[in-house]
């Protein structure tokens, strides 16, 4: 990983302008240790494991491994952080109660975690772009990083940064239907289809669906005494990157829906038929 090293410098030089009070120290090691854990997942953990619990990955060419690797790193972290941050929204009193300034210990913890993986991540598509590189994924892990500078920086809005981590349960479903089409399995059998309307579900239940009660509390706090002690750049990144996040969002709602509707339709014309290796429709 000695390509990580200036990444490193830089992630340690940005926080070094910011007041290094112990808390401050602990989420910075948390994040640089999350990036480095989530590299070795990707270049040691996910290569020996996957080798071992699906022998189809073996037959996988280059491109194609690089790729299953970083879905599966982005299944764990999503995983991680998905239910530290159900944690916080049901049982965290005080960023439920101010959800501008509200006490942002462990919030700041979970979007530490999630910064190292999207640092990761954004390394990992530069560098493999030929091979995993997407413009959208970029966009969005900026948009991403700009807003969670601020909670880790600052700690506002804690609230609202953690909301966003709901998103993160989607991201298996989707990595899942990427395994299942590279291990060759029929867009119609019954492991794909079940995962795909699962998949539709949760994308719509944790991206699109809480849109409104994302919105409304947005606008509770809009005109507060709170709400003005967010510096103006808290407040353009808060709004600018919620915004963009969910356009993308209903950008892959409605590709998603698309794609599972016609795999229904064409599976009520289609007759079960038994595969070679063992697969039902």
């Amino acid at each position: 990983m000695g390509f990580a090293s200036p990444l490193l410098f830089l992630i340690a030089n940005t926080w070094g302008r910011v007041a290094m009070d112990p808390f401050s120290q602990l989420i910075l090691l948390i994040s640089v240790v999350s990036f480095c854990t989530f590299q070795w997942l990707f270049h040691s953990v996910s290569p020996w494991a996957s080798s071992r619990i699906s022998p189809g990955f073996l037959k996988l060419n280059h491109k194609q491994k690089i790729e299953w690797n970083s879905r599966t790193v982005s299944t764990l972290h999503a995983l991680l952080v998905g239910l530290f941050c159900l944690y916080i929204l049901f049982f965290d009193e005080a960023v439920n109660q101010d959800p501008v300034w509200g006490d942002p210990t462990l919030v700041k913890i979970n979007v530490s975690i999630t910064t190292g993986y999207l640092i990761s991540d954004l390394l990992l598509i530069f560098y493999y772009w030929r091979a995993i590189g997407d413009k959208f994924f970029v966009i969005h892990h900026l948009a991403a990083l700009y807003a969670y500078y601020y909670v880790l920086g600052q700690g506002m809005l804690p609230y609202f940064a953690n909301f966003r981590l709901l998103a993160e349960f989607s991201t298996p479903c989707v990595n899942q239907r990427w395994f299942f089409e590279v291990l060759g399995y029929p867009k119609v059998s019954k492991p794909n289809m079940a995962n795909g309307v699962l998949m539709a579900f949760v994308f719509f239940l944790v991206r699109i669906a809480v849109m409104p009660v994302y919105y409304s509390r947005m606008c509770s706090v809009y005109g507060t005494e709170a709400f003005y002690k967010v510096s103006f750049g808290g407040r353009s990144a808060w709004i600018f990157s919620s915004i963009c996040l969910d356009i993308m969002n209903v950008m892959w709602m409605h590709k998603i829906a698309r794609g599972c509707y016609k795999v229904l339709l064409s599976s009520r014309r289609s007759k079960p038929e038994s595969q070679e290796n063992g697969k039902t429709n």
